[in-house]
């Protein structure tokens, strides 16, 4: 009866519009107050202990590196080095796009930030090439969900959080082959669509001149994932601190290497970064407590009841985990879902031999193309600022992307090697 009151009270304010973390926070006292299994007490040292976490801490440094590195001119040469490779090709903008998504990945691990800081300069560029606004649109909003999946992943770090047995390094790694399979994937729908509309590359030759002089220029962008991915695997520093070391060396590349980093914008990167960091923590803890109360009344073990009843093949367990998933990203936040049902749906499918960093990935991915899916698409809604465009009519335009990303979505969780490889192949 008490958890009915906490299930139902959660889904009513998600209902009303209420932020995720408050609704989360007021179904927890509802439930405190019914006289559930645990009061409220219990539920206040619950959302300190939640956020006591040192991996926790790597989040908010991540995002602010990501703020600072857009607003000192990373992103904008990492366009140019992009557009220098693949520029020539049919639909070159939009390859490049893609492309320059995958390097933006690589430095803000966030989606969103991903589609604001590439948008702004490439949908205008699309356009003036000839790409119809949807598609320019739809494409980027796609392409940004490349941000949560190539490390580092502030997703794949909350993860870890959900679940402490999982190493954001090993989780980073993970993310490398299926995050560029899902850039491939737009890669050639973008191709496919080019050739058939007739949207032609940049008409410039193809110099390796301009590749290694817009290598040049941007390399200092590039260095910033192999320094977080080389310094996690080389002993030097932990995920954590390798986010803090993120935010020092973009400070540092945007105010005296590339000099774009003015007082304004570096304040208006940290008040950006306040801003989301503060909507996240309270989601992790009071999703966090969620999850706690959600073991306490049993629910994760009638979830896999109901779930192995179905069948003991593994795959077919995958598959109805996936729809789930496919299903609650387009409700509910990433990050909530990711710290309510990781705990919840991991321990299920580990009893079959699917490992932590298979199905993290896995999970993180089938949520992420929630960023795309109505209602919620986050993305869609940061896309449609960009341009103007009605949110009803990208939703339109944004299928065949979202399909080219579900079907990424099967082959990983089919093919565990794509996502192991490289965890194995360094010593996971």
């Amino acid at each position: 009866m008490h958890i009915l009151i906490l299930l139902v009270a959660f889904a009513l304010f998600v209902f009303l519009s209420v932020p995720i973390g408050v609704a989360i926070g007021m179904a927890l006292c509802l439930y405190g107050f019914s006289g559930g299994a645990m009061g409220l007490d219990f539920i206040s040292q619950a959302v300190f202990s939640s956020m006591n976490s040192f991996p926790l801490i790597a989040i908010p440094f991540f995002i602010l590196a990501g703020s600072l590195m857009e607003g000192g001119g990373l992103s904008k040469r990492l366009i140019n080095l992009s557009n220098a490779m693949v520029g020539h090709f049919t639909g070159g903008l939009g390859i490049v796009t893609v492309l320059t998504c995958i390097f933006f990945g690589a430095i803000s691990g966030s989606a969103i930030a991903t589609v604001a800081a590439i948008g702004t300069i490439m949908i205008p560029a699309m356009e003036e090439q000839g790409y119809p606004r949807s598609f320019a649109t739809a494409l980027t909003a796609a392409a940004g969900v490349l941000g949560t999946i190539i490390p580092p992943s502030i997703p794949m770090v909350m993860y870890c959080v959900a679940l402490p047995a999982a190493s954001p390094g090993n989780m980073f790694m993970g993310g490398i082959g299926p995050g560029l399979l899902a850039g491939a994937s737009l890669i050639a729908l973008v191709h496919y669509y080019a050739k058939r509309d007739g949207y032609l590359g940049t008409q410039e030759s193809f110099e390796i001149k301009k590749v290694l002089k817009c290598g040049v220029d941007a390399i200092w962008a590039l260095f910033v994932p192999i320094i977080i991915i080389g310094g996690i695997y080389g002993g030097v520093f932990s995920a954590t601190e390798a986010a803090v070391v993120a935010c020092v060396y973009g400070f540092l590349v945007g105010k005296f290497i590339y000099r774009e980093l003015s007082i304004q914008t570096t304040v208006k990167a940290f008040t950006n970064s306040a801003i989301t960091v503060a909507s996240i923590l309270i989601v992790v803890a009071t999703g966090s407590v969620l999850g706690k109360i959600l073991t306490v009344e049993g629910v994760p073990s009638m979830v896999e009841h109901s779930l192995t009843s179905l069948s003991d093949n593994v795959y077919v367990l995958l598959i109805v985990i996936n729809i789930i998933l496919l299903i609650v990203g387009c409700i509910m936040e990433t990050f909530t879902a990711i710290i309510i049902l990781s705990p919840i749906l991991y321990p299920i499918v580990a009893q079959y031999g699917v490992d932590v960093y298979h199905f993290g990935v896995m999970m993180i991915l089938n949520l992420s193309i929630g960023f795309i899916t109505p209602p919620v698409g986050s993305n869609l809604f940061v896309a449609c600022g960009i341009t103007g465009m009605r949110f009803e009519h990208l939703v339109k335009s944004i299928w065949p992307f979202l399909l080219a990303l579900i079907a990424t979505l099967i082959a990983v969780m089919f093919v565990p090697s794509i996502t192991l490889f490289l965890p194995k192949l360094l010593g996971m």
